[in-house]
């Protein structure tokens, strides 16, 4: 779908990166430009020999590798002529940073006059904290869910960069827009996106609670706050996570652990009564886990037709039938590797358009001489940028 667009990712580490990966999904042509040697996210969490990483295998699969010094006088032209081939630049930069290189939109705006320049920052436009950097933790803590993730007097950080990935998915989203914008307009635009409105955003049933009502509420673990039981649960040989919303299905649950005088205890009686008595809930269920195995506690609540699952460890989650039947772990060779490595897809399935055909992320500077030989740039020039170490 998106074949003939081309993008140039000046991103670093997920937010933007990961932006770029969702449009080569489907057929964008995106060429990641970075450091001659590598950026410093290729080598979070190294796999290969070299230090590859694990986060840069999943980020800049589908993606062309052009290492430059941008801010040479060679590497600066080199930058204008793939701003005037391109129709996206992605940079999740701070704006001096942009503005240095030359990717700010009037700078590419002179270039390319109906480009689309998506960009990531850490808080957002405007406030007295615009200009500052910040990673996904950021808006973790500033977005409130540190806070209530934790236990009373210990705010805890969630391992997985939600906060990054969700902004990845709108800053694509709002790349896909403008482009649907463009054309019909046929004018570019800046798409923004940043970590701490999007965190913020995702954490609004909360925020929009205490602003109408000051409920004050303090965390409670694993333990949601809004409907019960929905807590994470120890069984005789492992861990389970089950949440139950609605009457019918508590009906069904109190029923199951032997507390059906509670489907008509008035301290229950909707999901919002359930979430503020939630630790008597989770105390029953607790108990009544306790007695069972993981597969006899799932094989109970499967046939009251309540979700529940077992906590998987990274390794659980590689072996596990559903996951693997999913296909969203892509086993991809890469030089060095002793052999494939699952590396995660993009999650979305689209019944009348495949994904382009998948390759795995680039070595570095793997495809610079032809991207420069595609600009006009013959061998002995290509030969004399990298003397200059300019490539």
């Amino acid at each position: 779908m998106l074949h003939g667009v081309r993008v140039l990712d000046f991103g670093r580490y997920i937010a933007g990166p990961y932006c770029a990966a969702l449009l080569a999904e489907y057929g964008a042509e995106v060429i990641r430009v970075e450091r001659r040697g590598g950026g410093e996210d290729r080598f979070v969490a190294p796999v290969s020999p070299g230090g590859d990483g694990a986060l840069f295998l999943q980020m800049n699969r589908n993606k062309l590798s052009l290492t430059l010094d941008p801010m040479a006088e060679e590497g600066r032209e080199i930058v204008r002529k793939l701003v005037a081939t391109a129709d996206v630049v992605v940079a999740n930069l701070p704006p001096a940073a942009l503005a240095a290189l030359r990717l700010d939109y009037a700078s590419l705006r002179a270039v390319k006059p109906d480009v689309i320049l998506t960009t990531v920052s850490a808080y957002g436009r405007g406030g007295p904290l615009s200009e500052r950097l910040g990673f996904d933790g950021i808006g973790q803590a500033m977005s409130g869910a540190v806070y209530m993730g934790g236990e009373p007097g210990r705010p805890s950080r969630a391992a997985v960069s939600w906060v990054d990935f969700a902004t990845a998915l709108h800053a694509a989203f709002g790349t896909l827009v403008a482009l649907m914008s463009r054309a019909r307009t046929g004018t570019g635009q800046v798409v923004e996106a940043a970590l701490l409105p999007t965190a913020v955003a995702l954490n609004g049933v909360f925020l929009t609670e205490q602003a109408v009502l000051r409920r004050g509420r303090e965390p409670s673990g694993s333990r949601g706050q809004l409907v019960a039981p929905s807590d994470v649960f120890r069984t005789r040989d492992g861990w389970i996570l089950c949440q139950v919303i609605g009457n019918a299905m508590f009906a069904r649950w109190a029923t199951l652990v032997g507390a059906g005088a509670w489907r008509t205890d008035a301290r229950f009686r909707d999901d919002s009564s359930r979430g503020d008595n939630g630790a008597a809930i989770s105390e029953r269920m607790a108990a009544w886990c306790a007695d069972r195995t993981t597969a006899e506690a799932l094989s109970a609540l499967e046939q009251a037709a309540i979700p529940g699952a077992a906590v998987l460890t990274p390794q659980q989650v590689l072996d596990d039938p559903q996951v693997q039947a999913t296909g969203v772990l892509d086993p991809v060779d890469y030089p060095g590797l002793p052999g494939p490595a699952p590396v995660a897809r993009i999650p979305v399935w689209l019944s009348e358009s495949a994904p382009a055909a998948r390759r795995r992320a680039p070595l570095v500077g793997e495809h610079t001489d032809a991207i420069l030989a595609q600009l006009g740039y013959g061998a002995d020039a290509i030969a004399e940028l990298r003397r200059k170490g300019v490539v």
